[in-house]
């Protein structure tokens, strides 16, 4: 592991990357164990914009806020890590945690068989409890920002102002210690309500809940919000966008399609006698009035349920993409075992084995077990039917064979 280092007066480290901003300052509580007495607490938050509304931190002049290290081993020269020094640098809550015995058998089913390759070694882990769902009310601060070598994204741990209790939440990007967030999924507060005067006021509600960290269910947030952390069934927990940097965009919501379908019918009544709805047409209707329309990164459009959790910003540490191990031990480290290719096996290893130098033997490419895999009617898939799926997404976008349109 790599050793840190210590800063002194009139040296300067090799990081190319680092932005020059100043950086912010946190809180004196993030710097505490959660469990010691003398962690601070936050008080009730207050509206602030500047902090609710703050986009995602942006890139330096320089590009891709990356880590650069002195090659002094061949293992560091091409080592490149994105810059997170608000990660807390202690361990994790302990009864927030449990070992990982029993799941890392190398890929192998319970009979002893490899059924998923390049799986194996890989360092001792704790996996961390996260709660997907948020279904406790009231103000939560996040003690500290965190990492969980379970996932690509950080998580934050949060405690309730009401009960006290500490829990594991997905960290949003630009979210650190000391902010305070909340969960909309039992309902709006009583204190919400006595804003608004008793009636819903979509603007004062987006206003006050649509808050970068927040969880509401999605008939609650506005259109155009990005969001991550999305539920697919009512009353479960955050099955979309979880990975480091993904998100969604909230594009449509079932009340404005039946607005603009009413004025349609309006405009239509004084030239046609309105027919009466067929039974599929009404629920068809009652399925876009029940759904909100998102759109993923991949250019696929889904319909979920309006009762469904999200929570508004992007999944933090956005820059993990531009990770780059730097050896062959560290792919290791992380559970992953070398991939070997099929033309440098035996012939009784591979279809693609055997014979003298370069050569897979005059055969079709198939998979290890004999498969069709490349390019063929035996490998193009058997589209299902997905009715929340409105738009598939983009395979191949911008490239087109000649021949096809």
């Amino acid at each position: 592991m790599l050793q840190t280092r210590v800063l002194l007066p009139g040296i300067r480290l090799p990081f190319r990357f680092l932005s020059r901003a100043s950086s912010r300052a946190y809180s004196d509580g993030a710097q505490q164990h959660a469990d010691s007495p003398s962690s601070t607490e936050t008080s009730s938050s207050t509206f602030d914009p500047s902090i609710a509304f703050a986009p995602p931190p942006t890139r330096g002049d320089s590009g891709v806020n990356l880590r650069t290290y002195t090659p002094r081993t061949p293992g560091v020269r091409h080592l490149r890590r994105p810059v997170n020094d608000h990660l807390w640098k202690g361990r994790p809550v302990h009864r927030l945690t449990f070992p990982k015995k029993g799941h890392a058998k190398g890929g192998r089913n319970n009979s002893g068989r490899i059924t998923v390759r390049h799986h194996g070694g890989g360092h001792k882990r704790r996996i961390r409890v996260v709660d997907f769902k948020r279904e406790a009310p009231g103000p939560h601060t996040v003690e500290r920002i965190e990492y969980d070598p379970g996932r690509s994204a950080h998580i934050a741990l949060v405690r309730s102002h009401q009960t006290k209790s500490l829990s594991y939440i997905l960290a949003a990007d630009g979210m650190r210690a000391g902010d305070v967030v909340q969960s909309y999924m039992s309902g709006i507060p009583e204190d919400l309500w006595k804003t608004m005067g008793g009636v819903v006021d979509p603007g004062v509600l987006a206003a006050r809940t649509a808050w970068r960290g927040n969880c509401l269910p999605l008939h609650m947030i506005p259109v155009g919000t990005l969001i991550f952390n999305v539920g697919l069934y009512p009353g479960k927990g955050a099955q979309l966008c979880r990975s480091a940097g993904t998100y969604a965009t909230v594009i449509a919501k079932g009340s404005n399609v039946q607005s603009a379908a009413a004025k349609q019918e309006e405009n239509q009544e004084g030239t046609e006698t309105k027919k009466p709805m067929t039974q599929r047409e009404k629920q068809k209707q009652d399925r876009i009035l029940n759904h909100i329309t998102i759109r993923l990164q991949s250019g696929e459009v889904r319909l979920i349920h309006k009762d469904c959790c999200a929570t508004i910003g992007v999944a933090s540490n956005p820059n993990y993409q531009y990770t780059q191990l730097g050896k062959a031990g560290r792919s290791r480290w992380l559970n992953i075992r070398p991939t070997v290719r099929g033309v440098a096996m035996n012939a009784m290893d591979h279809p693609h084995g055997g014979g003298r130098g370069k050569s897979k033997g005059n055969v079709h490419p198939k998979s290890p077990w004999g498969l069709p895999a490349k390019s063929g009617y035996k490998t193009r898939p058997k589209w299902r039917v997905n009715k929340a799926v409105v738009v598939p997404r983009v395979r191949n976008q911008g490239k087109r064979r000649r021949g096809y349109s």
